[in-house]
């Protein structure tokens, strides 16, 4: 239902739908005249929402960038490996083409953990390598040893997403912002009540996007996979 929900369900629907929904709730909610005290309590609690968001925003944005460039580094250095590996003699070739095949699928595909051992498989297989090409292999098992360092840098950086102790924060403050947003009174006239359905919108899009960027089904985080993917479709012959 998650991934329905992140993956199928466009920005666009999510703003249209949540714009009706608190078009609705601006109509029928009763309305509250504040205290300064209260408005005071208010500023306050919105200057937080903007002061934590903003950064976790920023951050996830820079993530989903580093991303993409350690793929496009990965698909080369794979991509240099497999002109290496053509040059083996067919029994070695077809293993490690398999192997490297397997692995880059189960990455675009999001299986860390059986890429992970297709890519232990690689280096155990030219350790163990005993034909006369050894020093060749060598030379391959030395490309892949070397392309850990993306390996390793794309693991950091698919961890470094939204934590859930602050998605409590965000939630909590979202919740009072949004709270005194839909009660305050701003007179009877109707173009106020649209206003706020906007306002009150434009705050849960914003965690809406921050969603689907930390969990990488935000439209510019599903292309990130794309060299691996041309790489692969294209039978290790191109990837730009």
């Amino acid at each position: 239902m998650k991934d329905v929900l992140l993956n199928k369900i466009r920005l666009s629907w999510y703003l249209c739908g949540l714009l009706v929904v608190y078009g609705i709730l601006t109509l029928t909610l009763p309305r509250t005249t504040f205290a300064s005290g209260a408005l005071t309590l208010f500023s306050v609690n919105s200057f937080l929402y903007g002061f934590y968001i903003a950064p976790i925003l920023s951050a996830q944005k820079s993530r989903i960038e580093e991303l993409h460039r350690i793929v496009r580094s990965e698909t080369n250095a794979l991509f240099s490996i497999m002109l290496k590996v053509k040059s083996l003699p067919s029994a070695a070739k077809d293993t490690l083409q398999e192997t490297i095949e397997m692995y880059i699928k189960q990455t675009y595909r999001k299986q860390p953990d059986a890429a992970e051992v297709s890519y232990e498989k690689l280096i155990t297989y030219c350790l163990e390598y005993k034909g006369a090409d050894k020093q060749h292999v060598d030379t391959v098992l030395d490309m892949i040893v070397a392309n850990q360092q993306n390996r390793t840098l794309m693991n950091m950086q698919l961890r470094n997403a939204v934590y859930s102790n602050e998605w409590i924060v965000m939630f909590v403050l979202f919740s009072i912002t949004l709270g005194f947003i839909l009660f305050i009174d701003t007179g009877n006239q109707i173009i106020f009540r649209f206003v706020t359905a906007f306002l009150c919108t434009g705050l849960t899009m914003l965690l809406i996007v921050l969603v689907k960027l930390s969990t990488l089904t935000h439209k510019k985080a599903k292309q990130i996979y794309d060299p691996l993917k041309k790489l692969h479709k294209t039978k290790f012959y191109r990837f730009d």
